[in-house]
């Protein structure tokens, strides 16, 4: 969930935003006078959205992950027990 807080509201409620943000993944947008100043989230939304951007900047691999969804929709995938064993992790 995206919330709006100013910056005025935050400080006494900072513990409870990042117990909301770790907990819950909650997400807020910080304002300082009306404006959208900075951006709260947790560590792991962080990191993926940094991924997210380096996958999505990668033509290629865009390309192959369209390719392989498609497969998908089709019924060509594999379970998850067949990948480990064409891998050879059972």
């Amino acid at each position: 969930m995206v919330n709006t807080i100013s910056v005025r509201e935050l400080r006494p409620r900072l513990s409870k935003v990042l117990d909301n943000i770790h907990l819950k993944f909650d997400r807020y947008v910080v304002t300082k006078r009306g404006k959208p100043e900075v951006v709260m989230m947790s560590i792991e939304d962080y990191e993926g959205l940094l991924e997210t951007i380096e996958i999505e900047s990668n033509p290629q691999l865009v390309k192959e992950l369209k390719r392989a969804s498609q497969e998908c929709k089709k019924g060509k995938g594999v379970s998850l027990e067949e990948a480990r064993k064409r891998l050879g992790r059972v």
